[in-house]
């Protein structure tokens, strides 16, 4: 079995790892130059892209960027999961809110802006307090700006002056005051067989994600429910193959959807240490129509597990490895501010004792590029 991921960082690399022990053969595209490369490597592999297309029995992505000529080839193919639409729905807000409202699915209060003079209109109808995306390629908080009263909308304007607001427009959300953020990961095979991850619990800090907690702490079967129904009519609404991640604000009892990303997704590597099957093999299981694999915690119903971001350093201790439950995955890059450079993953027998593993991996690593993990440690031993 041969799949083609269109991508060549390190969601490829981690698909490559776990398919090669079932024996699938991943390769990847360099979309920068059209170039197949080892997915680890990323040496050049001696055949085009032409020739690797018609080799593999699978086409996909491992993010949703992907030039749309690139997708449409690979679409007329046959082979690629998810489909074509369901990738650009990850990659335009625009049409991952219109999608949402179609299938009448809860998320935040939005305009859609294509001329500056309509955000004086978003103001009115939701309110001073706004978020204003970039529709594309906006990512770990780039793209994004903020007004909190109106009197700095005339600011607000200024700055964004000079952007083509027809070619890629705003998308403006009234800014919510949820409690928290978390994600339920999960996928679909072709056959339509769905199974989900416990949902996680992330904390960001500017904009990027920096520690994951799963099973999220305070969730119970009505909200796990709510998230499940989301994901069902998600997928099935857009006959989605593969592994899909669905972020959602919880406010109060109330779920609505803030992003969506047609891939295997940050907030899911706790999987690899953390679940029967990691995200990467069921994404591979998915898109070859084979049987999901299990998607609960190792370790029974009290077991849990965290994940926290590498980013922007490579100062860390790896005297950390010593640690029990304690995972290391370092994805080879240039050092470069904001960059997601590698990760790690805890495993524990409860949120005590793994907000104590947390504390002392936190003296492994340096405090200013993990400025949140000492007081998420506290939270989990409360």
């Amino acid at each position: 079995m041969q799949v083609l991921v269109y991508g060549a960082g390190q969601l490829a690399q981690m698909m490559y790892l776990d398919g090669a022990a079932l024996g699938i053969d991943v390769q990847a595209v360099d979309v920068s130059n059209n170039t197949v490369v080892h997915p680890v490597s990323k040496q050049p592999l001696d055949c085009s892209l032409e020739q690797a297309i018609e080799r593999a029995d699978v086409l996909t992505v491992e993010f949703e960027h992907v030039p749309e000529a690139l997708l449409e080839t690979a679409e007329q193919s046959g082979k690629l999961h998810p489909n074509k639409d369901a990738i650009l729905v990850g990659a335009d807000r625009v049409r991952e809110k219109a999608l949402l409202e179609r299938l009448n699915i809860p998320n935040c209060a939005h305009r859609i802006v294509t001329d500056l003079t309509q955000l004086d209109e978003c103001v009115e109808a939701l309110g001073e307090r706004l978020i204003i995306k970039a529709s594309r390629d906006g990512y770990d908080g780039y793209g994004q700006w903020r007004l909190s009263q109106k009197a700095d909308l005339p600011a607000l304007k200024k700055q964004l002056e000079g952007l083509d607001l027809v070619r890629v427009p705003l998308v403006v959300e009234q800014m919510l005051k949820f409690d928290r953020e978390v994600s339920l990961i999960g996928a679909r095979n072709v056959s339509g067989d769905i199974k989900v991850y416990p949902l996680a619990e992330n904390l960001h800090y500017q904009g990027q994600l920096h520690v994951s907690v799963a099973p999220a702490t305070n969730s119970d079967d009505a909200l796990t429910a709510k998230a499940l129904e989301i994901f069902s009519k998600l997928v099935e609404g857009m006959d989605y193959v593969g592994v899909l991640a669905v972020e959602l604000f919880q406010c109060g009892d109330t779920l609505l959807v803030n992003e969506l990303a047609p891939r295997v997704h940050n907030s899911g590597h706790w999987t690899q240490a953390g679940a029967d099957t990691s995200q990467f093999e069921n994404h591979l299981r998915a898109v070859l129509d084979l049987p999901l694999g299990d998607t609960t915690n190792i370790g029974g119903d009290a077991a849990v597990s965290a994940m926290v971001n590498i980013i922007g350093c490579d100062d860390h201790d790896l005297a950390l490895l010593g640690l029990p439950g304690v995972h290391f995955n370092w994805y080879g890059k240039t050092v470069r501010n904001k960059r997601k450079m590698g990760h790690i993953n805890v495993t524990a027998s409860g949120y005590k004792a793994l907000g104590s593993k947390l504390e002392q991996l936190s003296g492994y690593l340096s405090a200013d590029h993990f400025p949140e993990l000492v007081d998420e440690a506290a939270r989990l031993q409360k």
